[in-house]
């Protein structure tokens, strides 16, 4: 390659990583979802403090009133799981639930849902995959934030 092509090769290659690179590195978090994860780890506090260690991984979207997500999750017999779902909306009401991969309800008695918060604990029986499913079931909002984190022990 002659010596005009590599400068220009370089030169145009450089110019394309100035373009793209500021977007990537000065990506934007959308706020909402950063509160609603705040909220869910909230909601973990006494469960962290009985033990339970909460992952760095959870998920987070936004729902209209009356409308549902499944998160597909491998879950490990042997181990226990809360799963904490909350809204930075204060009027909203969330709910979360878990099935096993046959579709029955899987999760504890004492798992429960407080307005803007909701949580499901499971002692699975079987190691495989697990739904989790979260739900707006209403929200003053046209779409509500929602963020899901857990933990286990």
């Amino acid at each position: 390659m002659n010596p005009f092509a590599k400068v220009l090769l370089c030169t145009t290659s450089l110019l394309a990583a100035i373009v793209v690179l500021p977007s990537a590195i000065f990506a934007s978090v959308d706020p909402t979802t950063v509160y609603a994860r705040a909220f869910a780890l909230l909601a973990a506090e006494p469960y962290v403090e009985q033990g339970f260690h909460v992952r760095e991984d959870y998920w987070a979207g936004d729902l209209a009133s009356g409308e549902k997500k499944a998160v597909r999750q491998q879950l490990f017999k042997g181990n226990e799981y809360w799963f904490w779902l909350a809204t930075e909306v204060d009027r909203a009401k969330v709910s979360v639930h878990i099935y096993n991969s046959q579709g029955e309800l899987a999760e504890q008695p004492d798992s429960w849902a407080k307005g803007h918060f909701a949580a499901a604990h499971i002692i699975p029986k079987t190691t495989g995959s697990y739904f989790i499913i979260v739900r707006v079931e209403e929200s003053p909002a046209a779409r509500t934030n929602w963020a899901l984190a857990y933990g286990f022990r």
